[in-house]
């Protein structure tokens, strides 16, 4: 095994007695622990060895991350002439140190982080090799429950409505993910003090605070998307497994949801299309449920009942059952 991976020698005897112990037949060995404990250096060796040895190996997981920067330099060949803000979860904030093409990252931030001040300017005749980072600063909550001085009001956009929020903002490092360049911290704070602190960051230094809260929080429509096309439209249970039937399946899937949202808006625009809650009085947006099922509705209207006789149901008792099994489905 190799020996320039140091400290982890159990990890590795483990590696090495499983792959002893494989013999005719596929065989699969799981990593298990913490962000940041060196799983994919064990992960990276076994491989190694596997191939050392003349198994077959395949690789069963790619780092989200990784995929994510993939993502980004496809979409700037395909947009040669355009610059991008990546807005992303706080899984994905280590993107901020990657060398991603004319793309800034707005993301949370850890809030445990170890940040600093810019390293200061060398003086005339210093000796010795250049500081990467000036003085140790206080943690990102830390900075947050310190500031006195600098905070604006703004209005900024939260999940489609605008809220006015605290807003505090400096230009720092961070250096343990991004650590040549400096990056923008943002907190954002609900003056009313019913919510948490956000906590968040951006590499454009340029941008305006309230534009980063906004990046944000924008990408609640991003969730609300993947859980209505997982949840209502199967997407996460496609019945196929092989070459690229998933990743057309997926496809399938997000091609759906945007032409239910098109015939809806078409059809119907901003005209209420369904039935006032007593516990939800205050509705005033469609959600994807209700355009899934006034579709239902239009659709089965005209199937079922198209050819049937006009005695046999009364038009009321069937429009009641067409609504009633629309929003069930």
């Amino acid at each position: 095994m190799c020996a320039d991976v140091v400290g982890r020698q159990a990890e590795l005897d483990s590696v090495g007695r499983f792959l002893d112990s494989v013999s005719d037949g596929p065989a699969a060995r799981i990593l298990r622990g913490e962000a940041g404990l060196g799983k994919t250096t064990l992960w990276q060796v076994g491989l190694d060895e596997a191939n050392h040895r003349g198994y077959q190996s395949s690789l069963a997981v790619r780092l989200s991350r990784n995929l994510g920067q993939e993502m980004i330099e496809e979409v700037a060949r395909w947009l040669p002439d355009h610059s991008f803000i990546l807005g992303c979860d706080g899984a994905y904030s280590s993107l901020a140190g990657r060398d991603l093409p004319r793309t800034h990252v707005v993301s949370r931030i850890q809030r445990n982080a170890a940040l600093y001040d810019p390293a200061p300017p060398r003086r005339p005749g210093q000796r010795g090799r250049p500081r990467k980072k000036g003085a140790r600063l206080g943690t990102p909550q830390e900075l947050a429950a310190q500031a006195v001085d600098g905070w604006t009001m703004a209005d900024i956009d939260v999940r489609g409505e605008r809220v006015e929020r605290a807003l505090w903002a400096q230009p720092l490092l961070w250096y343990a993910v991004r650590p040549l360049q400096q990056i923008m911290l943002v907190v954002v704070a609900d003056p009313a003090q019913r919510e948490h602190d956000d906590l968040l960051f951006c590499t454009d230094l340029a941008i305006a605070p309230e534009l980063v809260a906004s990046l944000y929080s924008g990408r609640w429509s991003i969730e609300d998307t993947f859980r209505n096309t997982k949840q209502l439209l199967g997407g996460e249970e496609p019945q196929c497994w092989r070459a690229r039937g998933p990743e057309r399946a997926a496809a399938l899937s997000f091609w759906t949801y945007s032409a239910v949202w098109l015939w809806y808006l078409a059809c119907h625009g901003a005209q209420p299309t369904w039935r006032t809650r007593p516990w939800y009085p205050a509705k005033r947006t469609p959600s994807f449920a209700d355009a899934l099922a006034a579709l239902r509705r239009a659709l089965w209207s005209r199937r079922i009942f198209d050819g049937s006789e006009s005695r046999s149901l009364m038009a009321k008792i069937s429009e009641l059952l067409i609504v009633a099994v629309a929003e069930a489905a």
